[in-house]
């Protein structure tokens, strides 16, 4: 059975996660933790959501998920990565 203050929390996130709020933990080092603060505040005010944002892509540039084949094609190094076609050695069996 939960109590009201459980009852409470679960009220308000699910009025949070209707309103397209999720809620997100990071582990930064304790300087950081001011500057991710005042990071989140800005993205919360409605009135510096877009500018931050903006600011924010701009500088940090679109975060994707990359292969391992895309990070070795970004480095500044020309390396070959093509795969060989050998199909290895013949063997009886």
């Amino acid at each position: 059975m939960a109590n009201k203050q459980t009852l409470a929390v679960r009220g308000y996130r699910d009025r949070l996660k209707r309103g397209g709020w999720v809620r997100c933990e990071v582990k930064v080092r304790r300087d950081d933790v001011e500057l991710i603060r005042t990071v989140a505040t800005a993205l919360r005010d409605p009135d510096r959501h877009a500018a931050t944002r903006t600011l924010l892509r701009d500088r940090l540039g679109a975060c994707r998920p990359r292969g391992f084949k895309e990070l070795l094609a970004s480095c500044p190094v020309d390396l070959d990565i093509d795969r060989s076609r050998d199909l290895g050695r013949d063997i009886e069996i």
